[in-house]
């Protein structure tokens, strides 16, 4: 992929809870650190998140066996609660999610810009797999 080509990448879940939940689950820190991450093998031991147009968030995320540690952060650019919120993440590439209140659930779709190193597939496939983690997360959370 050239320097200059933005290849948008589409990854969705409902999740069987209500909007006011899922986006409780989705901005507040001690809810992230419990789904942000892809796989059982990994998870997030730290997350802080400044909600608000220009508040910056991060969240570490590590190997459970210690073996590779990254951060992941970004700047908020727009926020409409229970709604709609759109970031750049540190290297620049824009996120857009979406919250649809569909009765008791909640559409998520994320948008994403593609970035050069991995192909879109295994991108796709690793955003997916950490919405499938929030959408397990969420509705677990929502029993207890």
């Amino acid at each position: 992929m050239e320097t200059g080509d933005k290849v948008t990448i589409t990854v969705e879940t409902t999740v069987h809870a209500p909007v006011k939940k899922v986006w409780e689950c989705w901005t507040d820190p001690k809810h992230i650190t419990k789904w942000s991450f892809a796989s059982d093998d990994w998870h997030a031991p730290n997350a802080e998140n400044d909600l608000r147009v220009g508040g910056k968030f991060l969240t570490r995320l590590e190997a459970k066996d210690g073996s590779f540690g990254f951060d992941l952060g970004g700047v908020y650019d727009e926020i409409r609660v229970n709604e709609f919120i759109s970031y750049t993440l540190g290297d620049g590439r824009k996120v857009t999610v979406t919250f649809i209140s569909q009765e008791k659930d909640t559409k998520v779709i994320e948008d994403f810009e593609a970035e050069a190193t991995h192909s879109i597939e295994q991108q796709k496939a690793g955003w997916q797999a950490f919405l499938d983690n929030f959408k397990k997360y969420s509705e677990l959370s929502l029993e207890n």
